[in-house]
């Protein structure tokens, strides 16, 4: 009886909404369903290793009980053995507020909370390559290992942008990465500190299942960005060395072997242009137009790198 009333909603659910909008919501319960077991099951690990504490020696299932109930213990513990990875949560934080404070300029000035929003970004793409190569060495394969990694190249972004004229396109990219690791870490330390059925816990749940749209959107605007420092150039608000620096920082991003997002999105607009070029309603100088802006960037596309041995 449970099953056929179980079916008979997710079939109710897909007449109404439709099946892709059923079935996302189906997919974000089904989640929030799986975090509650895992974290009982994590409470439950916790409650038994206090009950045999106690059976051997008294005390210590009352400060193993205390340390279960309030979970600060526990995120204290966290942070201090993982000192780097928390400063770069805070960094990312700090890069979201000063994305905000940019485009809702409350406190300060819009100029700079630009500047100190790309600051930010330079300061997670460090720590972040301080953790993913440590050891720095003077040698080709050193420079290989550190160009192919993300976090150097938006060291590279916030570096081209740092002293150009602010606009809000070049905040949007490095701001969604900082909100999506940001919030997965937040989503982390909720769960140590047993507060992950909380409405700010869901919705961090809710932005790691857009993860993908959020990096597809991210990609986009990268692409973006391209013909934007061309316009920047002739309106007087970019550099001459801005279009072309971006186009190594687009180059990196294509061939990156950890992204494959920007391949990705490459693939599907060159795919809704040739489309859009062989329509019989498209304007022919439109066709040719689309037609040699499709070329022209397939004659500009690196190879894919390949990942490093481990």
């Amino acid at each position: 009886m449970n099953v056929y009333t179980h079916r008979h909603h997710i079939s109710y659910a897909i007449k109404e909404l439709g099946w892709f909008t059923a079935k996302r919501i189906i997919d974000f319960h089904t989640m929030c369903a799986v975090r509650r077991v895992i974290w009982h099951h994590r409470c439950s690990a916790t409650m038994d290793g206090g009950a045999d504490g106690g059976q051997a020696g008294g005390g210590a299932a009352a400060g193993g009980q205390q340390t279960r109930t309030t979970g600060v213990d526990v995120v204290r513990e966290h942070i201090s053995a993982n000192k780097v990875t928390f400063a770069l949560f805070c960094t990312r934080v700090a890069q979201i507020l000063f994305a905000i404070g940019f485009v809702i300029p409350l406190f300060g000035s819009a100029a700079n909370a630009f500047s100190k929003c790309l600051v930010a970004t330079v300061a997670t793409s460090a720590l972040r390559l301080h953790q993913r190569v440590p050891q720095l060495q003077l040698s080709r394969q050193f420079l290989a290992t550190l160009m192919a990694e993300d976090a150097c190249h938006y060291l590279f972004f916030a570096l081209i942008f740092l002293y150009s004229s602010p606009t809000t396109l070049v905040l949007v990219p490095p701001t969604l990465f900082a909100v999506l690791h940001a919030a997965s870490y937040a989503l982390r330390l909720l769960d140590m500190a047993g507060q992950n059925n909380s409405i700010f816990s869901r919705y961090l749940m809710s932005l790691e299942f857009q993860s993908q749209n959020i990096l597809r959107a991210v990609a986009l605007f990268e692409i973006i960005l391209m013909p934007y420092t061309i316009i920047m150039l002739f309106t007087g608000r970019g550099s001459l060395l801005t279009p072309f620096v971006y186009y190594r920082f687009l180059s990196l991003r294509y061939s990156s072997y950890r992204n494959p997002y920007s391949r990705t999105m490459f693939h599907e607009l060159r795919r809704m242009a040739e489309t859009q070029a062989a329509s019989p309603s498209c304007p022919a100088l439109v066709a040719t137009l689309l037609r040699r802006g499709v070329t022209l960037t397939l004659s500009l596309s690196p190879a894919p790198a390949a990942a490093p041995a481990q």
